[in-house]
């Protein structure tokens, strides 16, 4: 059979390649574990959005009926539409946790974002410039680093007041120093490639070359880092929270709940720690279980 000639083109023509992205992500994708967390968090997330549409009761408002007896009246039940039951003071627990996702999402996410702002910025500057500018950039990121942070973030929270503001901003800030290191010795080794070379030797300034050369070309390691640092920001919060140093009535947190639950379950209520505890530790796994597809989505050696 004679072949056609759009046949012959077609055998002809050189297979399309894939890019970097699109082979990480066909990785990403055929990792379990990674997809298992990403419906997680999409599910957390969702819940974090949108749950409290179906919330019957506000996060404040206290049902009188249940109050002095919720160890026997204020379990999770449809009938009254407290779906997660009540607290000790008769407040839904369902609009609570909704809350707290939020909370606990928003302190990990900015935080993250903020470290990974001021960790790559002053990583990639110390490892372009390099020499004295380097050891002096790093030498203080070595000091900073042998301070203990929770004391900072706690020392932060006392001058300025418990809001929710100093706690994304103390939560971002105390933990950039991890990315400033990561990010110093990937720009070590891409400064000396011959696309900087080239734009170095074409009189484009520094800063130039940092924003649009040497950042762009760390951004797998900063995704990857930065999925498995938000996790870390939880449990910060969390742990500042459980102390009674972080959020502050009426808004609450994972770990304030999780606190309240823990000072109540010696009554019998184990919906109050339950609840909060099991959307914690989703958020948790779900970070963790994406962070590790990507890092092996992205990781050179396996491709």
């Amino acid at each position: 059979m004679v072949a056609t000639a759009e046949q012959t083109a077609e055998q002809a023509a050189p297979a399309a390649g894939r890019s970097l992205w699109a082979d990480a992500r066909r990785r990403f994708f055929r990792n379990r574990a990674a997809l298992l967390g990403f419906v997680i968090l999409v599910f957390v997330t969702a819940f974090a959005l949108f749950g409290g549409a179906l919330a019957q009761w506000s996060g404040e408002e206290l049902d009188y009926a249940v109050m002095g007896q919720v160890a026997e009246l204020g379990g999770p039940s449809l009938a009254t539409g407290h779906y997660f039951g009540t607290d000790d003071l008769g407040r839904d627990l369902y609009a609570r946790t909704v809350q707290g996702t939020q909370i606990s999402l928003a302190v990990g996410v900015i935080g993250a974002l903020i470290a990974c702002v001021v960790g790559t910025l002053y990583g990639a500057t110390a490892g372009y410039f390099g020499g004295r500018t380097d050891s002096v950039m790093m030498r203080l990121v070595d000091i900073f680093m042998a301070v203990p942070y929770m004391f900072i973030l706690i020392l932060l929270l006392v001058m300025y007041g418990r809001s929710i503001t100093i706690l994304f901003i103390g939560v971002g800030l105390i933990s950039w120093m991890e990315m400033a290191r990561i990010v110093r010795g990937q720009t070590l080794s891409l400064k000396g490639r011959e696309f900087v070379e080239a734009a170095r030797a074409t009189g484009v300034s520094a800063p130039v070359i940092i924003a649009r050369h040497i950042v762009p070309n760390l951004l797998g390691v900063i995704a990857v880092y930065a999925t498995l640092l938000v996790p870390l920001m939880i449990l910060t919060e969390s742990f500042i929270s459980f102390l009674g140093l972080g959020v502050q009535e009426p808004m609450t947190s994972l770990g304030a709940l999780i606190s309240e639950g823990a000072g109540t379950i010696a009554y019998g209520t184990t919906w109050q720690l339950g609840f909060p505890l099991l959307f914690f530790c989703l958020t948790l796994f779900g970070f963790f279980f994406v962070g590790d597809g990507l890092r092996d989505a992205l990781d050179p050696k396996d491709r």
